[in-house]
């Protein structure tokens, strides 16, 4: 059992560039009791995308960064569309 039962685990999907920037599409992130979006959000290191229209689904809800994140989640990270 991971230390002492407390940590929890989330799936993050990450799409476009974000993706680009992590890796890969899936990641698996450790997570403390009472985590939000933005923890996971700051533990990968993509702080820079909240100022920029990163849309998060939590679950596949629309939600916003501080939003509780529970044991098993599924967070999607998706980047700003851009084009035209």
């Amino acid at each position: 059992m991971p230390l002492d039962g407390m940590v929890m685990e989330a799936k993050v999907l990450a799409f476009g560039p974000i993706a680009e920037q992590l890796g890969g599409r899936e990641h698996s992130v450790k997570l403390l009791p009472n985590s939000s979006v933005r923890f996971v959000i700051e533990e990968l290191g993509l702080e820079m995308w909240l100022d920029n229209g990163l849309m998060v689904n939590l679950n596949g809800q629309k939600v916003g960064d501080d939003e509780p994140v529970s044991d098993g989640d599924e967070i999607a990270l998706l980047p700003p569309v851009s084009g035209g």
